[in-house]
């Protein structure tokens, strides 16, 4: 969500009222109008909100539709090279990345690596990839 002039909020192109915010956020329409003013008096809160938009359509909820399956990767959030290392692994095993969704470790407290994936890994990919010293859990979901 992207919270522009006149206390608009928008998610891409799409204004979205308070009311709806409140609601999804079980809170009072007044906390969600206090906060985007919040927001607003502050220039260092602007500079980040008045940017943010839409990475695109997840697939994790219809990769099973799509013949795919997902990889949620749990992995030491302070790491370097958990993406570089899991791909590589999959691409020499010949499994397609279709899509790569990295949580970030500042905003989500248990942050995961979630891969969709084409296809079915085998057992012994999924293997290499817990034996990964970085990696501390590997859960595929169909």
């Amino acid at each position: 969500m992207r919270v522009g002039g006149n206390s608009q909020v928008s998610v891409g192109d799409v204004e979205v009222d308070y009311t709806a915010l409140a609601r999804a956020a079980d809170v009072d329409r007044r906390v969600v109008k206090q906060t985007v003013q919040k927001i607003e008096r502050s220039s260092e809160l602007m500079a980040i909100f008045s940017k943010l938009s839409p990475s695109g359509s997840s697939l994790v909820g219809v990769a099973s539709a799509l013949g795919y399956s997902v990889l949620v990767v749990g992995a030491n959030p302070k790491a370097t090279g958990v993406i570089a290392e899991v791909a590589k692994i999959l691409s020499d095993s010949g499994i397609v990345i279709r899509q790569a969704l990295a949580e970030d470790q500042g905003m989500v407290p248990d942050a995961k690596l979630t891969l969709v994936v084409e296809g079915e890994p085998p057992g012994d990919v999924l293997a290499k990839l817990e034996a990964l010293d970085l990696v501390e859990s590997v859960t595929l979901r169909k």
